[in-house]
């Protein structure tokens, strides 16, 4: 049986076969409840998430990656995880979050009970549009020194 490696030494799965290659590989090596926990977590991003958008494994668990990395889940011993990738969006959302155990950039979660869909869905949909405004920023950077020439 494979068993992948999660973040550090610290995640629910050892190293024994390396880093998992994707989403599904790492929530194979995840034990229940957290696996049914991520994998509902993981169907709500995937049904707000742009059609352009990839699943990575960044940092050693399953992402989404769209105009730059989005968001993240793990699993872990005792918690699951969420991460908005974005200070930014933790503050915004603080009155929401404020149940759950949160950090600069971590949501955590009992593994068996899933964040709500709601919740979900506004933090990736916030997500998304502060990595399409740092895109439209950063080429409309690009062009504008572009078609100058100088």
């Amino acid at each position: 049986m494979r068993v992948a490696a999660g973040i550090g030494d610290a995640g629910v799965r050892g190293i024994e076969n390396g880093p998992p290659k994707n989403a599904e590989e790492y929530l194979a090596g995840v034990p229940e409840p957290a696996r049914t926990t991520l994998t509902k977590v993981r169907e709500v991003i995937r049904s707000v998430v742009p059609a352009a958008t990839s699943e990575v494994i960044s940092y050693g668990i399953p992402a989404f990656k769209y105009k730059g990395l989005l968001v993240g889940i793990a699993a872990f011993p005792k918690h699951c995880g969420f991460y908005p990738m974005s200070p930014s969006v933790m503050e915004t959302f603080r009155n929401e979050l404020a149940e759950y155990e949160t950090s600069k950039g971590t949501i955590r979660f009992a593994p068996d009970k899933p964040l709500p869909t709601a919740l979900v869905k506004k933090l990736v949909k916030a997500r998304i549009v502060e990595n399409e405004r740092k895109a439209d920023a950063k080429s409309g950077v690009d062009v504008g020194r572009g078609s100058t020439g100088k």
